[in-house]
């Protein structure tokens, strides 16, 4: 390699370590050699702006090729296919077309690559010969085969040295690494595919520096880019600017683009010669690169392996994506699992509240915390390891939400600096809250990482400091700089803010359970717990109400919606006996067992059944009835089991009858076995599922309020809106409610 790219390209000045991260990219003014570039008016058809070896490439002296129309410089038959194509949706997937022998230029009578993209009022063409000895194109067999062999890896680890493997069989690059982005955009090489002389480079970090950030926004717009020698030297447009629009034009999309003179420098400091990247992006965020280098001079793969690689990264995107998700809801099963056994202890204990909270030895491993300190009414209660109380309540206080909201922190001391001397036990947090005076704080230590650094992370800062007249190579060295990285904690996951936020409840009502107002805190408790909303779901229409009883405030009654793995909706009415604080804690506990047995795959049978023994040996005393319904909006069928709950009724359009469903013994009796009752219901029809506060009263007979509903509800809404008719059948029965009354009603279309 005899010569770089200079620091200096045609749309903006020059460019070092002090600016870099705010150098236009995308508006390079030049293209890599290795092809010509055409832009063309869209509404005219006449060439606009064109790259300065026009005449190298294509025979046509650059001032001659302005405003000629496209068919002049390629082609009628290049033209028509370039326009054809430029109308489909998959107008980037490669174009392989045959140019004129006539057209004079290196490119004539040649089989060329053909790029086309459009940007802003023009389409851009970029035309490439086509290598010799290209890959072939990629085959729907051979397709198919890279991505089981994707599929059949079970962890993102796996999932990455496969998808390097398969790349470097593509492209042919003596490296080909996976990298991947912390939530600071640091990197890290996680998987790597090289030649077996190369030293290797997997385990080494990046700092963010090295991509700045509109680097990062250019890999999410456009998923691959080439640099198919480093020692090339930029072929500027021309003009510089459009002339419609007195601006460079845009080549974000573009596959001939000039690459930034710092990146060049950065990689000719690494000893490569060409590279390739392939963006992989999760839920629309970088997640990470794929980053293929070559040493022994330039490298071109052909269009088709490139598009080749870039499906294979949008592949291996979705499996990161599909991977990760489940294992966060690996985690949020296990968790939720935790919380029920938590909560029923809790429940079950004859020690005070707030002191059986903090002390339950599933409160830190909940978190995977060091410490939890607990505030109510001033009152601080901590175990594992904390700093000082005034140094716990400043984190409280720097944490606190008057809405009540998660918060966590891994860096306190960005914080208050002050707090950094605590690190050791108190580098980051988690608080959730009910007031400024009742809070609960996990505390995690300090991680201590050594990290190996692909040279020094902090050299941009040394420039600065040494002064303009330094001139800072990046990565002069590219040995392991191996820095501790100090006053940070483990990052928290989403599943532990989303469980910090279901246990929020239990925690308000147990913290402020010996207040004067605990009958106030248990009622906002209860409305926390019971849904206000029904879910969408294709196929059926749900509404669902829940009154409080005239002469108590608190009742054990619940409803709940829940999606199971199979794609099925579970709908539960329940009813734990009782009234008041106690009810409603009980109610608290039994629903999130319920939910988490249902949401991790137990059909409703066996869901009930562990309920059943969870309240028999944890909570004493107590005792309930349940009512699940799992729906196949599609097939119109419903899976019935009860636990000692009132039948439900179905309005068919022709009648009101109770659904046969065959009820096992209440639960919290420890024993019995449910049984499944499956009914198909026909279209129109509208299942009700209640509590028995909808139809005892104690100036009516039972059979006889029955017989009121059902004359309440006649035949069924029909066409009528759901709202207003589940509302006649909550008035139908007359007399006091002694109990709290809920009702959900599900009408399959």
């Amino acid at each position: 390699m005899t010569e770089t790219a200079s620091p200096h390209t045609p749309a903006y000045g020059h460019v070092d370590l002090n600016n870099c991260d705010r150098e236009p990219i995308h508006i390079p003014g030049a293209i890599q050699p290795h092809g010509v570039l055409l832009s063309v008016d869209r509404s005219s058809g006449a060439t606009v702006m064109v790259s300065a070896n026009v005449e190298e490439m294509l025979g046509i002296p650059l001032e001659d090729a302005l405003g000629r129309p496209l068919s002049d410089l390629i082609g009628p038959g290049a033209t028509d296919a370039v326009l054809q194509h430029a109308e489909l949706a998959t107008a980037r997937e490669p174009l392989t077309l045959l140019l004129p022998a006539d057209s004079g230029g290196a490119l004539a009578g040649g089989t060329v690559d053909v790029g086309v993209h459009v940007s802003g009022e023009r389409l851009v063409v970029e035309v490439e010969s086509l290598e010799r000895g290209r890959a072939l194109p990629m085959s729907y067999r051979s397709a198919r085969s890279a991505m089981g062999r994707l599929a059949a890896s079970t962890t993102v680890d796996e999932l990455t040295a496969q998808l390097a493997h398969e790349v470097a069989q593509i492209t042919g690059f003596d490296r080909v690494m996976v990298y991947r982005f912390d939530h600071h955009w640091n990197g890290e090489v996680v998987a790597e595919e090289r030649r077996e002389d190369l030293n290797p480079f997997l385990g080494l970090h990046y700092p963010a520096t090295d991509i700045p950030a509109q680097a990062r926004r250019l890999y999410t717009a456009n998923w691959t880019r080439l640099i198919a020698d480093i020692g090339y030297t930029p072929v500027p447009l021309h003009p510089v600017l459009d002339p419609a629009t007195g601006a460079p034009l845009d080549l974000s999309h573009s596959t001939l683009r000039s690459v930034s003179p710092i990146h060049v420098e950065y990689l000719s400091n690494m000893g490569v010669t060409a590279s390739m990247s392939v963006s992989l992006i999760v839920d629309d965020d970088l997640w990470g690169l794929v980053a293929c280098h070559h040493y022994s001079g330039p490298h071109r793969p052909s269009q088709d392996a490139r598009a080749a690689a870039e499906f294979l990264g949008q592949v291996a995107s979705q499996m990161v994506s599909e991977r990760e998700r489940a294992d966060q809801r690996e985690a949020a099963l296990v968790a939720q699992s935790t919380l029920a056994q938590m909560t029923a202890r809790l429940s079950a204990s004859s020690a005070a509240p707030l002191d059986g909270l903090v002390t339950d030895p599933d409160l830190l491993r909940l978190m995977d915390a060091g410490g939890v300190a607990l505030c109510h009414d001033q009152e601080l209660h901590t175990a594992g390891q904390v700093p000082d109380d005034d140094v716990v309540r400043r984190i409280a206080q720097l944490l606190l939400r008057p809405n009540g909201d998660v918060v966590a922190s891994d860096h306190l001391a960005v914080l208050d600096p002050a707090l950094a001397e605590h690190a050791s036990v108190a580098a980051g947090a988690l608080c959730i809250a009910a007031g400024p005076d009742s809070w609960l704080l996990w505390l995690r230590p300090e991680l201590e990482q050594v990290v190996d650094w692909g040279g020094d992370p902090t050299n941009k800062l040394l420039a600065a400091q040494e002064g303009p007249d330094v001139r800072l190579s990046p990565r002069k060295s590219f040995e392991k700089w191996q820095q501790v990285v100090r006053g940070h904690s483990a990052a928290w996951e989403p599943w532990q803010a989303d469980a910090a936020t279901a246990l929020q409840t239990h925690v308000n009502g147990l913290m402020l359970q010996r207040s004067r107002e605990q009958i106030a805190v248990a009622e906002s408790l209860q409305r926390s717990i019971l849904r206000e909303q029904v879910p969408e779901v294709d196929g059926i229409d749900v509404v669902a109400r829940y009154l409080p009883a005239s002469t108590f405030q608190l009742g054990g009654d619940w409803w709940d919606a829940i999606e199971v793995p199979d794609g099925r909706f579970a709908f539960v009415v329940g009813d734990v006996a009782g009234h008041g604080v106690n009810a409603v804690g009980a109610m608290t506990q039994i629903r999130t067992a319920l939910r988490a047995y249902l949401f991790s795959g137990d059909d409703p049978g066996t869901a009930l059944d562990r309920l059943d023994r969870l309240m028999s040996s944890l909570i004493d005393e107590r005792v309930a009835t349940a009512l699940v319904a799992v729906v196949d909006a599609a097939q119109r069928r419903v899976e019935l089991v009860s636990a000692g709950h009132p039948l439900p009724l179905l309005f068919d359009g022709v009648s009101a009858r109770d659904v046969p469903v065959t009820a096992r013994p209440l639960l919290g009796l420890g024993e019995g076995h449910a049984r499944a009752a499956e009914v198909d219901v026909p279209a129109g029809s509208t299942l009700v599922m209640f509590s028995d506060g909808l139809v005892e009263r104690r100036e009516v007979d039972l059979l006889a309020a029955l017989d009121l509903l059902r004359t309440a509800g006649g035949t069924g809404p029909g066409a009528e809106p759901l709202d207003p008719w589940v509302d006649r059948l909550v008035e139908a029965v007359p007399g006091t409610k002694d109990d709290d009354t809920t009702v959900l009603a599900i009408r399959f279309d």
